[in-house]
């Protein structure tokens, strides 16, 4: 995948795309060049465009189911009956509401200052 990614960044940067610029900019990313896929991939693009081949490729893309098919429903609901004893038995909690300090100026006095 390296390989790839490293000859469309040769044809973007305007070079040939040779296997000799791939195993480059592999190098010069910190990869470690493979040269049999690099000569794999210089013969299988050979006389051919770029351009071409990823859009053909993107032709072929559109037929591949992507994405979620959206979710099924939503499960049952449970069966009914007995639930008023467990309502009864829950507890309830109190809020407490705790009181705000008192509002002061920007600068620490209270006083409104001259405003």
């Amino acid at each position: 995948m390296q390989e790839v990614a490293a000859l469309l960044l040769c044809k973007i940067g305007g070079k040939a795309g040779s296997a000799d610029d791939i195993a480059a900019v592999i190098s010069a990313a910190g990869g470690e060049p493979n040269t049999d896929a690099i000569a794999s991939l210089v013969a299988d693009v050979e006389g051919k465009d770029v351009n071409e081949l990823l859009a053909a490729g993107m032709e072929k893309l559109k037929d591949v189911p992507m994405g979620g098919g959206g979710g099924g429903g939503g499960g049952g609901g449970g069966g009914g009956g007995g639930g008023g004893e467990a309502a009864a038995t829950a507890a309830v909690e109190e809020v407490v509401e705790e009181e705000a300090p008192p509002a002061t100026d920007m600068f620490g006095g209270g006083d409104g200052g001259d405003y």
